[in-house]
């Protein structure tokens, strides 16, 4: 009996693979050991930048609470603990919004922050 080779699938099978370096530089689009590691690559980092996005959102998001708090007498820390004290529950892409489109309803977020947050020196020691 012949030995069977794959034909039709093995070509198909490369077309998948070729046509997700579309876009590609010299033989990264068209060597077929070039190829396999470039999709396995570029596979790897959209894995890992799908997670790393988000963390860029939230350090994006802190950063701008960070500096409408602190242009407000206040450090993020503690506007983050004044809020959760006040029992005001808004995630930091809300407030983020909310000081850069309303400064008047931040600034009151930071007044009920202050309110609720316990002075700094004022921890229990027992």
């Amino acid at each position: 009996m012949p030995r069977s080779q794959k034909g039709a699938a093995r070509r198909q099978s490369k077309v998948r693979w070729l046509k997700q370096t579309k876009g590609n530089r010299g033989s990264r689009r068209n060597c077929w050991r070039r190829v396999k590691e470039t999709v396995l690559r570029a596979g790897s980092y959209a894995y890992r930048d799908r997670r790393q996005v988000k963390r860029d959102y939230r350090r994006l998001w802190i950063t701008r609470i960070s500096a409408a708090t602190r242009m407000r007498g206040l450090s993020y820390s503690r506007f983050i603990t004044g809020l959760g004290a006040a029992n005001i529950a808004l995630n930091r892409k809300m407030l983020s919004e909310i000081a850069i489109a309303d400064p008047q309803g931040f600034d009151l977020l930071v007044e009920q922050a202050t309110v609720a947050c316990p002075p700094v020196g004022s921890a229990d020691k027992s």
